[in-house]
């Protein structure tokens, strides 16, 4: 996994803050996108990453919906973990156990904020096996 790039999208500059030298420090280069749009712009640059770690509530409250859309749209392979503390904020719970969940999600996973580091580290080994 050493040398993999990691595509972190957020509109929340603490988690960033976190969240990027951790990757850094386990041997992930890191492109980071400060929301939607931001990461639209990485998108359309056609900057390499092989896999995205992307929060739901950004811009707007779908925000991580319709970029999960946008990121398998671009490429049905690369892996997506999608982040969220939309549960916390409204009491609704989304998942992606399922692969019936994963088709409307377009996530390969999903992970409640706050994250365990160890657990994102394990879906990212998972993912990119």
């Amino acid at each position: 996994m050493q040398g993999k790039t990691i595509l972190l999208v957020d509109d929340d500059h603490d988690f960033l803050d976190q969240l990027e030298p951790r990757l850094l420090a386990d041997g992930f280069q890191v492109v980071r996108a400060e929301g939607q749009e931001a990461a639209e712009q990485v998108l359309l640059a056609g900057t390499h990453f092989d896999m995205a770690i992307v929060d739901l509530m950004m811009e707007y409250s779908d925000s991580g919906f319709v970029l999960c859309h946008r990121l398998k749209k671009a490429d049905t392979n690369k892996p997506v973990i999608l982040v969220t503390g939309v549960t916390a904020e409204t009491g609704l719970e989304f998942d992606a156990a399922t692969s019936e969940e994963r088709r409307w999600v377009k996530a390969d996973a999903m992970l409640a904020k706050p994250i365990r580091y160890e657990q994102l580290k394990r879906e990212i080994s998972r993912l990119l096996a």
